[in-house]
């Protein structure tokens, strides 16, 4: 079989071009339709740099990697080097690894790889770096990932393996250590006001008001996902009182055109300053579900939200307490916090090579976490 990248390289341009378009026209229909303008955006965007365009999975052959196991591994389905930040898990520790599981799906592990190496050599491009650098990148990488997986195979890693503010140096360290002086307060004093010794969402161009039939429907949805979280993760000190919701657009390439809403709780005390946002998004397909055509992955799942919090569970060893999901007007959403413990990982400052490597041999250590943990 051809590779889909060597198929496309064989098209001259405007039928590249129209191949493109095609695969947006065919699997988002309704979401272009509902807000074009969006869409565009969006297009802006991935037009921006081959980092921010090369977003899709590449499915070659990969004979004498796979069976019947390693081809139906939990991936993340969209694992470039953007996919990697903090959070603070259920246990109350901070964490560095691989996030955004929204094209999260069962299949083959080798495409979470090829998809990340392809993105390590497009990082490489941009940073004017040697063919023979971005070699060692990926390999360091690979070499690190091998490792990892081998450790959990025997045995002699931790189910609860995890790249922590103990167990890390360099970049990883200080991006753990930043996301620590992260508060919630600050996050609250950004995006709400205090109004009649009340908070409330403050209004910016990215949200706007409900109305009281759209904020009922809103409200509805929400106490359905409260049936989602886990006893295990219910804490009984907190509040889920809704204080208020607003709606807004997915400000994110992948979430273009995505209805998303912001909703104020009271949280664990009548304090101000222990209000918590969470936000429900509309979920769309996974990518890599087009190309694994077993039905009885795809009839797993009520629906793509009901996916993405099942496969946050099984990548993550102590996932978002808040991490759930609901229905909305016969859509399926996920529901989060909107943490200010979340911090991506930025490329812009790594420019030193052997500073590269060692951070892409923590990569490595990550990706094999997540897919042994899953397992």
């Amino acid at each position: 079989m051809q590779p889909v990248h060597e198929r496309l390289m064989s098209m001259d341009t405007d039928e590249r071009r129209q191949a493109i378009v095609d695969s947006f026209v065919q699997t988002y229909p309704d979401l272009i339709s509902a807000d074009p303008d969006a869409w565009r955006g969006k297009f802006r965007k991935m037009a921006g740099s081959p980092f921010a365009f090369y977003r899709d999975v590449v499915h070659d052959e990969d004979t004498g990697f796979l069976n019947e196991r390693t081809s139906r591994v939990w991936i993340q389905g969209d694992l470039h080097c953007d996919n990697f930040g903090t959070y603070m898990n259920s246990a109350g520790e901070l964490v560095f690894d691989v996030n955004d599981f929204d094209e999260s799906y069962v299949g083959p592990f080798t495409w979470d790889l090829k998809r990340l190496a392809a993105s390590l050599a497009l990082l490489g491009y941009q940073k004017a770096l040697s063919d023979q650098a971005i070699r060692r990148m990926i390999e360091a990488l690979v070499r690190s990932y091998a490792s990892q997986v081998r450790l959990f195979a025997e045995g002699k890693a931790e189910h609860d393996f995890a790249l922590k503010l103990a167990t890390t140096t360099g970049v990883l360290h200080d991006i753990l250590g930043k996301a620590r002086l992260q508060t919630r307060l600050a996050l609250l004093d950004e995006v709400t006001v205090i109004e009649d010794f009340e908070r409330r969402f403050g209004g910016d161009r990215s949200t706007r008001q409900l109305d009281s039939a759209a904020r009922a429907e809103v409200e509805e949805a929400f106490d359905t996902y409260l049936a989602t979280i886990p006893e295990s993760k219910r804490d009984r000190r907190l509040s889920y009182r809704v204080k208020d919701v607003v709606a807004r657009r997915g400000m994110g390439i992948g979430s273009a055109g995505l209805p998303s809403y912001n909703v104020l709780l009271e949280g664990h005390t009548q304090a101000l300053e222990n209000d918590i946002i969470v936000y429900m998004k509309q979920s769309t397909s996974a990518a890599p579900s087009s190309a694994v055509p077993d039905e009885a992955i795809r009839d797993f799942f009520t629906d793509d939200a009901h996916r993405t919090v099942v496969s946050q569970r099984a990548l993550q060893a102590y996932s978002d307490p808040w991490l759930g999901h609901t229905k909305l007007h016969g859509n399926g959403y996920l529901v989060a916090e909107a943490s200010p413990y979340q911090m991506d990982l930025d490329w812009d400052g790594v420019d030193d090579v052997d500073e590269m490597l060692r951070l892409l041999s923590s990569l490595g250590q990550a990706v094999a976490k997540i897919h042994c943990v899953s397992d």
